[in-house]
């Protein structure tokens, strides 16, 4: 900033347009090192660091909800491609006609939960539906959550007691292995209800590592969940994610426009949205979080 507020004092001392268009390059350094400073702030939650966890779960409506969820996949795997972040998707139940009843992928790479967690919270979406022969307009919700990876730095007790184990065949896309063995893994957590599934690997212990680590991080959120709610009731404008609780809302018909509900951003190009370019709402959301939080 130094070095761009002294070329602006000689420029306009000389009148010299060289020197004018030298400012330039410095402010534009100068924006991206601000970007970088605020990014740095923005994710400096105690957890922002980590590794995510997102699971998308489809809401009522079938088939129409189902392939929503599958659009939702879709976009958060081109995100993370393009931010260069690895994704496995460690779970899979397809849809009965079409879409995804549930799926659940580990993103991996510096500071994917701390963007991640942005997204958490219901989707709507507004089209013609597809499956629909008369052409009407349908309105679709479904839910994403997201986690940070909890590693061997964090201390969640599990009891063997407490687990249910079951092993069946898998039932998604993994190659020729699928349904010849009883590799997939089921552990129910039985105190809290949660169930975790895992089928993409051909070991059953791999499988069973996987579904592990997922429960844990988890039951880690629970209790971080639990402690804000004890120190501070939970902030007033956080909601219980539920179908409720729409943070997002994508309209391809009558017109096209994608709008988050928290900060009020809009953007037209639903398609590039929905081909994973999420920037602009998850830095948005994140400054807006960042404010509410130094205030």
């Amino acid at each position: 900033m130094k070095d761009a507020a002294e070329l602006n004092e000689l420029a306009e001392m000389e009148a010299d347009l060289a020197v004018s268009a030298g400012l330039e390059p410095e402010i534009d350094l100068t924006e991206k090192d601000l970007r970088a400073m605020e990014l740095a702030q923005m994710l400096s939650g105690p957890n922002d660091h980590r590794s995510a966890i997102l699971t998308i779960k489809p809401g009522e409506g079938g088939t129409e909800s189902c392939d929503w969820a599958d659009m939702l996949l879709r976009m958060y795997l081109r995100y993370c491609e393009k931010r260069g972040f690895s994704t496995q998707i460690t779970d899979y139940l397809p849809g009965d006609e079409a879409g995804v009843k549930s799926a659940t992928v580990t993103v991996e790479g510096e500071s994917s939960y701390g963007y991640l967690r942005a997204e958490a919270g219901v989707h709507r979406l507004v089209r013609i539906s597809p499956f629909d022969a008369a052409k009407r307009r349908h309105t679709s919700f479904a839910s994403v959550f997201v986690y940070p990876e909890v590693t061997e730095d964090i201390e969640i007790e599990i009891r063997e007691e407490d687990l249910r184990i079951d092993t069946y065949r898998s039932s998604g896309a993994g190659g020729q292995h699928v349904n010849k063995t009883d590799s997939a893994v089921r552990i129910t957590h039985l105190p809290s209800g949660i169930v975790i599934a895992c089928q993409n690997e051909r070991s059953q212990h791999r499988n069973k590592a996987t579904a592990m680590k997922i429960l844990k991080s988890r039951l880690y959120d629970i209790e971080v969940e639990r402690r804000q709610a004890e120190e501070d009731k939970l902030h007033a404008q956080k909601k219980e994610i539920g179908f409720g609780s729409q943070i997002r809302s994508y309209v391809l018909q009558p017109y096209q426009i994608v709008k988050d509900v928290r900060t009020g951003v809009e953007w037209g190009d639903v398609q590039r949205v929905l081909d994973g370019d999420l920037d602009r709402f998850i830095e948005a959301y994140l400054i807006q979080a960042s404010a509410g939080h130094q205030g």
